[in-house]
């Protein structure tokens, strides 16, 4: 606190001597490291904040050509000029030239050299150039076709897997998103749409956000990571909706910020990002651009950046030194561990959000020949094998959620039968729906119980001790009823044993049969766990003890859980599908409920399948499911299907690769 008053006292003195000793340009006067801005003429670079190095001279005899221009981790330069792409040494030595005809330029860098794209003029193709810049190479490759439209701009995101994608936006807003892969041909992410007429694009890549500039209206922010939905910011618009004179002529994404060239070329903007939707100015710095900027670039030394702007003067590319400190991560919630998905099941046949709850059925000889149960609460239930074809369609209308359980032995069935069940929620007649799975994992519906409940949603099942089956399920206003099901001659009834409550919605539900314990979600609260165990009775409103809550690891809403009982040498764990972030929080099952971490499932690019957003529904087992799974798997539903869009379908995960990621046993 003392050095920020002292740093605050010498910025007001340097301020007050400098308006006194300068007039009306005291602002010229003024050091950018305390607070304000030198402007520099054309071709100047501002002084260094105190203990920030001098800027990297800039080789303009060479860089005059220059349309566009990156700036290289070892010093040296892309520059885009009319008919070529030159690389450049740090002093302005040519190393490589391609001939060529493009526009749109943008660099990622890292251990394996620099990765450029930019698009072809003539057939707004678009181009992969491989920059290694300590031999002097460029290889070039065409990696996307042409878009069905004129391209108005063109901009590359490397994501959290370190996957890199292109986004190419088009003359009226429309924008495809692409999967560039160094070995195969590049996967359409999806399509999408932006604010019409841009001029610019560039990501963000830590908060996964896709900044586009529009002609006369300034800059707006978009989800750049294709799971979820599409969400849009605006961050700084033109007069008079915000502060840019005339919108933003260029801008470059700084760590944890933007600078932002507004079109008069009168000032510089340096807007800081807190969080992932809200920017706020932490500086605006006269500068005096000779004529309309057209391109801007930047080079990141410490805590300073140097800025370059090309405008339409005879000395195009200019310079200026900002002082930033800002870290990339601000704001942001840490990352998490990122696991593939083994398999995808084929797509439920509706769009939009209808693909809900999976649940897994082990073949009792042949454990590689298990299926995956899965509802489309728009239709029915679907059954898949391990590989995710479809296998069978029950049409069994408007069915939510669904679970199983195998080897169930009822009082008074033939010669004592086992029999393997599932149960579903179905919501036009708010019913459950039961289904026997025979031998082979043949799915048949065998009957349906009334339950009287408003709006049923959720389900789970629980096999007592003592034999039988129980179905648990919920209503949207917070009820739980918990029913016991009888077999007698072939049909399935069931018969309403307790009730209680919750204070908010709920859905997701499992019970932990070995332990009697059922764990139920309350959907923006927490996670809360209620004894089964007879001995506990069937009381109205039974103890609830919470497990885990809203906040830290777990982002609202809460939706699906599930159990892995891998036993004394794989664990048992409690595993809660948190939405809000598109992960899932693993914890050990039993008291004090001891959080392992959370993962997510990412992009598997070789298989071509996509990363898994916004689950609603989850399971897991961990029985043996052949050669292929060991260790059993993890199925969750994909809230947005990718690569490309389609209907949602459900990811099989491996669960080895979950308990890699997180150290568990």
């Amino acid at each position: 606190m003392k050095r920020l008053a002292i740093l605050n006292l010498a910025r007001q003195s340097f301020a007050a001597v400098a308006k006194q000793s300068f007039g009306p340009a005291w602002r010229l006067g003024c050091l950018l490291a305390l607070g304000c801005a030198l402007a520099p003429a054309p071709g100047w670079a501002a002084p260094a904040a105190p203990g920030v190095a001098e800027p990297a001279p800039l080789p303009r005899s060479a860089l005059k050509a220059a349309q566009e221009l990156a700036a290289l981790p070892g010093g040296g330069w892309l520059a885009l000029e009319e008919r070529a792409l030159r690389l450049l040494g740090p002093q302005g030595q040519e190393r490589a030239r391609l001939a060529l005809r493009a526009e749109h330029l943008d660099t990622r860098s890292g251990p394996q050299g620099t990765l450029a794209v930019l698009v072809d003029a003539s057939t707004q193709q678009t181009l992969r150039v491989q920059v290694d810049e300590a031999a002097g190479t460029l290889q070039m490759q065409t990696v996307v076709p042409s878009p069905p439209f004129s391209v108005q701009a063109m901009c590359l995101h490397r994501d959290a897997q370190n996957l890199d994608h292109v986004f190419i936006v088009g003359d009226e807003g429309l924008v495809e998103q692409w999967l560039l892969r160094t070995d195969a041909p590049a996967l359409l992410v999806r399509r999408s749409a932006v604010v019409q007429q841009a001029r610019s694009c560039r990501v963000d890549d830590r908060a996964a956000l896709l900044y586009v500039n529009a002609e006369d209206g300034g800059l707006w922010a978009y989800r750049a990571d294709a799971e979820g939905p599409p969400r849009s910011h605006a961050v700084a618009l033109a007069r008079p909706l915000g502060p840019l004179d005339g919108g933003a002529a260029a801008f470059v994404v700084l760590p944890g910020g933007l600078a932002v060239l507004e079109a008069s070329g009168r000032q510089l903007h340096l807007l800081q990002r807190e969080g992932a939707a809200r920017w706020r100015t932490s500086a605006r710095l006269p500068v005096r651009a000779q004529g309309e900027v057209e391109a801007m670039t930047l080079r990141v030394r410490g805590a300073a950046v140097d800025l370059f702007w090309r405008d339409e003067s005879s000395t195009p590319w200019q310079q200026r030194r900002a002082a930033w400190k800002r870290s990339a991560d601000a704001g942001l919630p840490p990352l998490l561990p990122i696991v593939l998905p083994a398999a995808a099941t084929e797509p439920v046949n509706q769009f939009g959000d209808a693909a809900d709850d999976p649940a897994i059925w082990v073949h009792p000889q042949q454990p590689e020949r298990s299926r995956v149960l899965g509802t489309n609460k728009r239709a029915g239930l679907n059954v898949y094998d391990l590989q995710g074809r479809e296998l069978q369609f029950l049409a069994s209308g408007r069915v939510n959620n669904v679970d199983v359980r195998q080897g169930v032995r009822f009082d008074g069935a033939a010669g004592g039968q086992a029999l393997d069940l599932a149960v579903a929620t179905q919501r036009d007649d708010l019913s459950l729906v039961v289904y026997r799975i025979d031998a082979e994992g043949e799915v048949k519906e065998i009957g349906r119980i009334p339950t009287g409940l408003r709006d049923i949603y959720g389900t789970c099942l629980h096999k007592p001790r003592a034999g039988g089956l129980e179905a648990l399920v919920n209503d949207k206003d917070g009820r739980f009823e918990r029913w016991q099901l009888q077999w007698r001659e072939g049909r399935i009834s069931g018969t309403r044993i307790q009730g209680f409550a919750v204070k908010s919605q709920p859905e997701g539900c499992v019970a932990d049969d070995a332990a009697e314990r059922l764990f139920i979600g309350e959907e923006d609260e927490a996670v809360w766990a209620v004894s089964l165990a007879p001995a506990d009775g069937l009381g109205s409103q039974p103890k609830l003890t919470r497990v885990i809550g809203i906040g830290g690891l777990v982002l609202d809403d809460i939706e699906g859980l599930a159990l892995y009982e891998g036993g004394a040498e794989g664990g048992n764990f409690l595993i809660v599908s948190s939405q809000g972030n598109s992960s899932y929080v693993v914890l050990d099952a039993a008291p004090p409920f001891r959080v392992r971490g959370a993962f997510r499932v990412g992009i598997d690019a070789a298989r071509g399948i996509d990363a898994v957003s916004e689950t609603d529904g989850l399971d897991v087992t961990a029985r043996p499911l052949g050669p292929r799974f060991p260790r059993g798997i993890f199925v969750a539903q994909d809230g947005f299907k990718r690569l490309p869009d389609g209907p949602q379908n459900y990811k099989i995960v491996d669960w080895r690769d979950i308990a890699r990621a997180l150290n568990l046993p």
